[in-house]
């Protein structure tokens, strides 16, 4: 059968959707993000693991070292859950399936932050404040 569509014609609609590029550049900004806080982070493991546990909660008490530590995990857990939905996105064609395995992906590096996160905060602010 003889097309009359033109290579444009035959083209369209097969290309870029013109979202991809806004991932790929909110990864690679908070890969970014991360080397300092990273960096941070293991100097900060290695002062903790010199102390005990009263210097531990003494240390994650102060403003600044509770705010990096809070910091460094939600945009740690940000930038898993968006690698994470790029491979599904890439390697997982069933539709029921991808959709699926995208949910899990949020709801467990949603969870998994918010723990982490209220975890520090319960430390850094006191039992007392966030309940007991």
């Amino acid at each position: 059968m003889v097309s009359y569509r033109t290579p444009l014609g035959q083209a369209r609609g097969l290309g870029s959707a013109k979202h991809g590029a806004s991932h790929w550049v909110a990864e690679k900004v908070s890969a970014i993000a991360l080397v300092p806080l990273v960096i941070w982070m293991v100097y900060a493991v290695l002062q903790l693991a010199a102390g005990d546990y009263g210097f531990a909660v003494h240390w994650i008490q102060s403003p600044l070292n509770a705010t990096l530590v809070v910091l460094t995990l939600a945009i740690s857990f940000w930038h898993m859950h968006a690698g994470l939905r790029v491979v599904v996105e890439d390697y997982i064609h069933k539709t029921l399936t991808k959709s699926a395995l995208l949910l899990i992906n949020l709801f467990v590096c949603g969870l998994a932050g918010a723990l982490a996160i209220f975890s520090i905060l319960k430390v850094a602010l006191g039992a007392g404040v966030l309940g007991a």
